[in-house]
């Protein structure tokens, strides 16, 4: 692929994922026990692309901080540093200048996917196309962008969040443009490509196809779809260049300890540097690195930030710990609580049942 370079937007603030995110972007928070963002570069780099520039804004310095020029990963990376609000269609233009070839493959820096890139660079070249979109079939298409298509897989139209869509194929996050499309994207300013950009190209005719399969894949927004999305990739159901082959129903990280009687199931990692006491069971949970979980606790499809204290016989179910706080022991978290960084909860401090 020397003629194709990557472009991976990783300048959201990731508010949804809110209190992880305001110490860390959301593509940097541990997944599997690596940064998000590892596994996205790995399957790039697995398709045969070696230059990939970031687009970067929230905490733009942690990302290069953390991956350098890239050549761990047998890439060469560039980054670019977007200092206003651009949106999709501006933060693809403002990374121009950095790219060289004419084929140019565009990411969301959060979403988890499954497909082999190369099936959709095929495609794009076959066809000719100008531009070329992953578009993806899921069950519930209200809450996504819809892209019909014709039986030739030419893009029909774009349509925005509908309660009636007329399809289950979704704006999945990928693109292959032709480079000539972006430095038609206006300079400097805000553009939408999935409002602004995709209708416009349409209606001028350009040629605008899609690829849609239904490989695994998944828009890591929210605690529940990160939490899946971790688990996911510990038990094999999403795949990872990165991972290497380790799955299982845990994934305990070196310098973790596990105490007697301690069960681990449903995708749980664990952090380096974490305890985990003993009789402690841990459903689906993703516990940050250096965490401390005592004697008898249950975190049930939770997230445990770093440095985070749950006292014994803590229940943690559908909520998110952010690091370094202090859960007291038999407190009850339940169904979408979230505790913000440093906040301490005293003992049985918080409870949705009565006995103690």
């Amino acid at each position: 692929m020397a003629d194709t370079e990557a472009v991976v937007l990783v300048g959201g603030k990731g508010t949804r994922l809110r209190p992880l995110t305001i110490s860390a972007p959301k593509p940097m928070l541990p997944t599997a026990g690596l940064p998000f963002l590892t596994h996205l570069l790995s399957r790039i780099r697995a398709a045969g692309i070696r230059r990939v520039v970031l687009g970067t804004s929230f905490k733009a310095e942690v990302f290069e901080e953390y991956f350098g020029d890239g050549s761990d990963l047998d890439l060469e990376l560039t980054y670019v540093v977007e200092t206003e609000p651009l949106g999709t269609g501006g933060g693809i233009r403002n990374v121009l200048d950095q790219l060289t070839a004419s084929t140019i493959m565009v990411f969301n820096g959060d979403v988890l996917g499954g497909t082999d890139l190369t099936e959709i660079l095929d495609l794009h070249h076959a066809k000719s196309a100008d531009l070329t979109m992953h578009l993806v079939r899921v069950s519930d298409p209200r809450a996504f962008g819809c892209v019909p298509t014709d039986d030739d897989g030419r893009v029909l139209e774009f349509l925005e969040k509908t309660q009636d869509p007329p399809t289950d194929q979704i704006n999945a996050g990928c693109y292959v443009f032709r480079r000539e499309l972006i430095a038609q994207i206006p300079e400097g300013v805000p553009v939408s490509v999935e409002r602004e950009t995709f209708p416009q190209l349409l209606s001028e005719g350009k040629r605008v196809y899609g690829f849609v399969d239904s490989a695994y894949w998944r828009d890591m927004g929210t605690p529940e779809d990160f939490v899946r999305g971790s688990s996911d990739l510990v038990r094999g159901i999403a795949p990872s260049p990165a991972l290497e082959g380790h799955h299982g129903e845990a994934l305990v990280h070196d310098g973790a300890g596990v105490g007697a009687g301690a069960v681990l199931i449903g995708g749980t990692v664990v952090g380096r540097g974490a305890e985990i006491g003993a009789g402690v069971r841990l459903d689906g949970a993703v516990v940050f690195d250096g965490a401390r979980i005592e004697a008898g606790a249950t975190v049930e499809r939770s997230i445990i930030g770093a440095g985070a204290r749950i006292g014994h016989r803590a229940l943690i179910r559908d909520g998110v710990i952010g690091d370094g706080a202090d859960v007291g022991a038999r407190c009850e978290l339940l169904r979408g609580a979230r505790v913000w960084p440093g906040v301490v909860i005293p003992d049985g401090g918080i409870r949705y049942s009565t006995d103690m």
